[in-house]
């Protein structure tokens, strides 16, 4: 069937909408989609999700994503390649989150479409004269749209850098229509490839909502499992909880600046990518730091951070909050002991305990995202970010046609 001319004013008029979430992270392992149905706008938000589904990345696909996020070893040409080779595998994984949510992909009203990001430049450097700050994310959204026949939204991230911001996190929005509450302080706490949180103040309005990334979570933990082990991530932290955190290693990677710099801020592999877990394992071995005690100090310094990053920029002290947990982290044992003992009057629960699954949380924001780029709603919030202000993100890419295979 030919693509019908005024069908994205049909979809901004309806406001009941079938939206498919989606995301790679920066440890790059695979997709996740959530298929959801969003109805209203801003604090009326409701939503429900139909179905997650996280499918890995082929081994080779993952091995190009991470050559190509590397700069020393990355080709114009294979970047290229895998641009469109994610938007297929993309595609693939909204088909099986649509058949286990027992719906069509045609019923879909729409894709919102995080990509994956290869590289991310949040402070400005000069090209060719000009200060410039950047970020690119693949899997293109016209390429995804085509190949499954529905509305992509996606590139995200673009316009709020264009006005000056951050380009994340841009999940802050999601987590306030889904999470803030009226009477109890909330922070949010992402333990995704990089960690990150937002504060949610009791009653607080958009405006209000403090984000920002704290630092490395499962990337540098998941990258020294496949160096020291051959295994994909620590699974349950089992060998942190078998390793004895070296603390001269630990005091030596609480001395990065990044810790120190005030939000809005963010960062990801380009910081603390593959020379930064050579380094770990270099100077851990050098205190004499075994295997195990090199995972332990990784989690460690995750959970320290983290800490820190809460108690210094909410003043919430050792509780009086909730702490809610997404991300694969919140699999981790001994991560979330360590985050417990570190707020004993906090209540720490995961997403999973406020009915959103805490590997669906990244996924269930985007498609709120999107389908606020459709209500013309701004979803980056500028305080957050560091924007001019806050900005309607992502790129429509309508399909030509509406497949049939």
């Amino acid at each position: 069937m030919v693509h019908q001319p005024g069908k994205l004013k049909r979809l901004q008029r309806k406001t009941d909408r079938l939206v498919a979430g989606m995301i790679s992270g920066t440890s790059a392992d695979g997709v996740d989609c959530a298929i959801t149905r969003v109805t209203g706008t801003g604090s009326q938000i409701g939503i429900e999700v139909l179905s997650f589904v996280s499918i890995p990345y082929p081994d080779e696909l993952r091995a190009a994503v991470l050559r190509n996020s590397d700069e020393s070893t990355s080709s114009v040409k294979e970047l290229s390649q895998i641009n469109f080779r994610i938007a297929v595998e993309f595609a693939a994984t909204v088909r099986k989150g649509c058949a286990k949510a027992g719906v069509d992909v045609s019923d879909l009203d729409l894709v919102g479409s995080h990509g994956q990001t290869v590289h991310h430049v949040p402070e400005s450097e000069v090209v060719a004269g000009v200060p410039i700050r950047s970020t690119l994310q693949i899997g293109d959204p016209s390429v995804l749209a085509n190949l499954l026949g529905v509305t992509v939204i996606g590139d995200f991230r673009v316009a709020d850098m264009a006005l000056g911001g951050q380009g994340a996190p841009l999940v802050p929005y999601g987590d306030y229509a889904l999470f803030s509450d009226k009477q109890i302080n909330r922070v949010l706490l992402n333990l995704g490839g990089i960690a990150n949180i937002t504060v949610l103040a009791a009653g607080g309005s958009p405006g209000d909502v403090t984000a920002f990334d704290t630092g490395p979570a499962n990337m540098v933990i998941d990258a020294l499992m496949d160096r020291l082990f051959g295994k994909p991530f620590d699974d349950g932290g089992q060998r942190a909880h078998g390793g004895t955190v070296c603390v001269p290693l630990l005091d030596e990677l609480l001395d990065d600046s990044y810790y120190r710099r005030r939000p809005p801020k963010s960062t990801g592999r380009e910081r603390f990518g593959a020379p930064y877990v050579d380094t770990l394992v270099e100077r851990g071995r050098s205190h004499g730091c075994t295997n195990d005690d090199l995972i332990a100090t990784a989690s460690e310094l995750t959970v320290r951070t983290v800490a820190d990053a809460i108690a210094e920029h909410t003043g919430y002290g050792e509780g009086g909050f909730q702490l809610i947990v997404g991300g694969g982290g919140a699999h981790n044992a001994y991560l979330m002991r360590r985050l417990a003992e570190s707020f004993p009057g906090a209540e720490v629960s995961t997403t999973g305990d406020h009915g959103i699954d805490p590997d669906a949380r990244e996924a269930v924001c985007f498609a709120v995202m999107a389908h606020e780029t459709l209500n013309e709603q701004p979803t980056a919030l500028a305080a957050v970010t560091g924007a001019a202000q806050s900005a309607i993100l992502g790129k429509i890419c309508l399909p030509t046609m509406a497949r049939t295979d």
